[in-house]
């Protein structure tokens, strides 16, 4: 999806509000971007907020906009409270034509859209609200929150520490164990230097310091409890079985219409429960699809002498082995933008929309489980696909499938056509020889990469 043109609607008080607007769906949705994280051009570099963007967009008219003081937005202004937030939302809402839009949001920066859907009934149609929070302060009476000693040194450390490698390391960190839905005291994978530029680089063009440490105290300073019954419009709300999901509900018991979907694990980063949960409040079909045949390219991986492991550790140990091997593949999915088809067993497959994304997730996979004591084989192949019901088949999968199963331990291997469709990537590819694969017509010329 090509990144939408950003422009700009000028507010009553002359505050200029950077804005996009994509995807032509029968129901328009505002996204509420992070309190704190909001820059409408590289947003779509962000490697967790960009799939929630485009799934949301293939189904619906998707709006979003900066905050003013904040990303594309103007700048030096006074931080906004939640009135003006709300009015700003709705001076954006005017610019593009959207009278009523379903909210989403989540956290904290659910504050505006709970405003504005009571104080405007009419101008919401609900609300989809991902892991609410009501106020961001611990009270006797709220024990979910952060202290003011807590704040006041995140507020302390941000001139320092706002838009370097320490926080983005930290945000990272915190979005990895989203996506494996790990508690906050687990340990995780390496994590790639690459997020952790492009989350320091996305923090940078967001704010300074000193406005972001503004804007978090003003948040800490909010509640919106006492909002919380007024809001007539159906809401949806989502958290997780590791999340704070007493929280949730008691945010949920405070609204006279809303529905606590529970997740299994993490909700933050979990892309199809939340999309299930907005297309039931939008009243969108399940998407159904005809047989139809795509170009991917195919990727698919498994443990090297997996039954003798689980044979000479046992049955308890090898699940762990395994449960570690899948958490790590699954990284590297996520990173190189990658589908999970399948999971059987040991082994994955994966599909790509680029040949070379899908050779660099591989070796990053050989790689990752060298320190688990394990070793992988993959093989990729890319071919045209038939597709029925998100589920992948054809010729080209099981030339892939076929593939992998001619790869040595720790080896990367791939067809002629994966290699043809790189060229100038700087893959150094060595010559593997022809080989026959079961069931496959002809010889095949295979090529193998350094992992």
């Amino acid at each position: 999806m090509i990144v939408p043109e950003t422009r700009y609607v000028v507010t009553a008080d002359g505050v200029y509000l950077a804005y996009q607007v994509v995807g032509h769906g029968p129901v328009d949705v505002a996204l509420g971007l992070h309190s704190i994280n909001s820059n409408v051009d590289l947003i779509w570099d962000d490697p967790d907020w960009r799939p929630f963007i485009i799934g949301i967009a293939e189904q619906a008219r998707l709006i979003i906009h900066d905050r003013r003081g904040l990303g594309a937005s103007s700048r030096n202004v006074p931080p906004p409270n939640l009135e003006i937030q709300a009015g700003d939302l709705l001076a954006v809402l005017d610019a593009v034509g959207s009278s009523r839009p379903i909210l989403v949001s989540g956290g904290d920066s659910a504050a505006v859209h709970v405003l504005l859907a009571a104080t405007h009934p009419e101008r919401v149609r609900g609300l989809v609200w991902n892991n609410p929070m009501a106020r961001t302060a611990w009270a006797p009476d709220y024990p979910w929150g952060e202290t003011a000693a807590e704040m006041e040194a995140w507020i302390e450390r941000a001139p320092r520490w706002w838009g370097s490698s320490e926080q983005a390391s930290r945000i990272a960190a915190a979005r990895l164990r989203e996506r494996l839905s790990l508690a906050d005291n687990m340990p995780i994978p390496a994590i790639s230097a690459d997020d952790v530029n492009t989350y320091a680089r996305i923090f940078r063009n967001v704010a300074t310091p000193d406005v972001a440490a503004d804007l978090y105290r003003m948040d800490f300073e909010t509640d919106v409890r006492s909002v919380l019954p007024l809001v007539q419009a159906p809401a949806v709300l989502l958290t997780g079985t590791l999340d704070n999901e007493d929280e949730a509900r008691l945010v949920g018991s405070l609204m006279p219409n809303a529905t606590v979907y529970l997740v299994e694990g993490r909700s933050g980063l979990a892309l199809e429960p939340f999309l299930r949960a907005f297309r039931s409040l939008a009243g969108l079909a399940e998407p159904t699809h005809a047989l139809e045949t795509v170009l991917a390219t195919v990727l698919f991986t498994d443990i090297v002498g997996s039954t003798e492991q689980q044979a000479a550790l046992g049955d308890r140990a090898w699940r762990g082995f395994v449960e570690r091997h899948h958490q790590v593949v699954r990284v590297a999915v996520d990173r190189w933008r990658g589908v999970e088809r399948d999971t059987a067993g040991d082994g994955f497959f994966v599909t790509f929309d680029g040949p070379a994304r899908a050779i660099r997730c591989a070796q990053d996979i050989v790689r990752a489980v060298r320190p688990l004591g394990l070793e992988v084989r993959a093989g990729l192949h890319t071919g045209e696909c038939e597709e029925l019901d998100g589920k992948l088949g054809g010729i080209a999968v099981a030339i892939g499938a076929r593939v992998a199963g001619v790869a040595a331990p720790s080896q990367v291997l791939v067809s002629q056509t994966v290699r043809d469709l790189v060229a100038g990537s700087g893959f150094a590819f060595h010559d593997a020889g022809e080989h026959q694969l079961k069931g496959v017509p002809g010889t095949w010329r295979l090529w193998s990469v350094p992992a």
